[in-house]
């Protein structure tokens, strides 16, 4: 018996080694890609002023923000021309296509000169740059979902693929790692004059090494199958592309819109905004408004693959249900009290508090959405509606917030981010569990199946 089974197990010990290693790939380079896109957040309290005029804080983040906004705008290209190349041409392409983008931005942005030097081709050049990055990343998160959902075996794809909010959380904290080293040896002015140039520089660089780790990636079983179903006669005149998606399946694009609409506002207030509107609203210094953002990243980022396991034990509805409710109800208390305080142990056990809800919609944000759509759109359909959010919505974040700061209204954005909230929670209340009726486990092969059930017998009752 035991010899029979031992063979079983060395094939699946080496199958789990091969989605690891994949894994690992993959979220590197996600990893990098997002670092590039948080160095701007992150460093922006710094550079304001080299690409923009003179005048109140205020008005030259609000600059920068806007800039921000702009990247973002590019997103639903990206999602919609790199998910098309992925769904055509295979996950591993587009994602080695998409790092290269972003390593190109973030080297134009650290060898641009400042306003002072060249005027208004500075401003220009940064939009330029954030242009790049926009295209890239809406099309870095439709293709790197698509990816690590269709790698990972079947009963343990919410684990798996919440490895795709670790490593851009992860990405996150690495630029504010870098932010607070600087911040350490470089004084205020040397922050200001160069010192933020470094980890644009650092992107640039490590963009290079992922573009070749990325080159040797497996392709997706699932998108191999479906390149061979496609080159048959009876796949002739079958519909592909953006009219396919919204003919054949509006039903899930709107059910993904309205996921990704509180989530999105929800992560980018908690994460990318509120190292801000510590420093800017509540008057906690810039070197402690990072410790904080790190410390409070940090938890979050170990939360995710918890929330991905729990989302396969009991479904993906109520794990999505725990972030919109309790959103929903914390949002502006937490917001009011954290721009009263000025003591960071408050301050990191509010921000801390709120992204325990948010790990609800973060973890789950790949696989829910991957799970709509079958390969032929996946990357399209997952990347193009996340794209669309995140401009409309998460880009704006950060504007509407300094808009109705500068307003005198500060407090309408605590309510807008809960009303954003509050789509998700009708969108999660509609639609029937997506693990259930996964288009994933649709085109799973009887082998693959077997081989996520011997997966299953060998996990120890922790790892489960």
């Amino acid at each position: 018996m035991s010899q029979q089974t031992t063979p079983a197990r060395s094939r699946t010990t080496r199958a789990r080694s091969r989605v690891i290693a994949n894994i690992v790939r993959g979220c590197l380079g996600n990893l990098v890609e997002w670092y590039d896109w948080f160095v701007y957040a992150s460093f922006s309290i710094y550079f304001a002023q080299v690409f923009f005029p003179e005048g109140d804080q205020t008005a030259q983040l609000l600059s920068t923000a806007v800039v921000f906004a702009v990247g973002f705008f590019m997103r639903p290209l990206g999602g919609w021309l790199l998910g098309l190349y992925g769904d055509r041409f295979g996950r591993r392409a587009a994602l080695t296509l998409s790092v290269t983008l972003m390593s190109v931005g973030s080297l134009t942005i650290a060898v641009t000169p400042s306003y002072q030097t060249i005027g208004l081709a500075a401003p220009v050049l940064l939009v330029v740059a954030r242009l790049a990055q926009g295209l890239s990343v809406g099309g870095e998160f439709g293709s790197s979902a698509s990816y690590l959902s269709e790698i990972a075996p079947s009963g343990r794809r919410g684990f798996y693929s919440s490895f795709n909010y670790v490593s851009i959380v992860l990405g996150q904290l690495s630029a504010l790692a870098v932010m607070i080293v600087l911040q350490s040896v470089l004084d205020e002015e040397q922050m200001g004059q160069w010192g933020w140039r470094v980890p644009f520089a650092i992107g640039a660089v490590a963009g290079l090494v992922v573009m070749y780790l990325r080159r040797s990636m497996e392709e997706s079983e699932h998108y191999k199958r479906d390149r061979l179903r496609r080159s048959a006669p009876e796949a002739a005149g079958e519909r592909r592309g953006l009219f396919a998606l919204l003919t054949e399946y509006p039903l899930q694009v709107i059910a993904v819109l309205g996921f990704a609409i509180g989530g999105t506002v929800a992560f980018y207030t908690f994460t990318t905004y509120l190292q801000k509107y510590l420093v800017n609203t509540a008057g906690i210094p810039k070197p402690t408004a990072s410790l904080i953002n790190f410390a409070a990243l940090f938890v979050f980022m170990l939360l995710q693959p918890a929330a991905g396991a729990l989302s396969d034990r009991i479904g993906r509805r109520p794990v999505m249900f725990v972030f919109s409710v309790g959103g929903m109800l914390i949002t502006v208390p937490v917001m009011t009290v954290l721009g009263q305080t000025r003591n960071p142990w408050v301050a990191f056990l509010l921000m801390t508090g709120a992204l325990v809800f948010v790990s609800g919609y973060a973890a789950l944000s790949s696989i829910i959405k991957a799970e709509m759509f079958p390969t032929k759109v996946r990357a399209l359909g997952v990347g193009l509606c996340h794209a669309l959010v995140t401009a409309t919505f998460g880009g704006m974040t950060e504007s509407v917030a300094l808009v109705l700061k500068q307003s005198g209204r500060e407090s309408t954005f605590f309510w807008y981010v809960t009303g954003c909230i509050a789509l998700t929670f009708v969108a999660t209340l509609l639609v029937r569990e997506p693990s259930r009726e996964s288009t994933l486990d649709g085109e799973d092969t009887a082998s693959e199946r077997a081989s996520a059930r011997d997966d299953e017998q060998v996990t120890s009752p922790m790892e489960r």
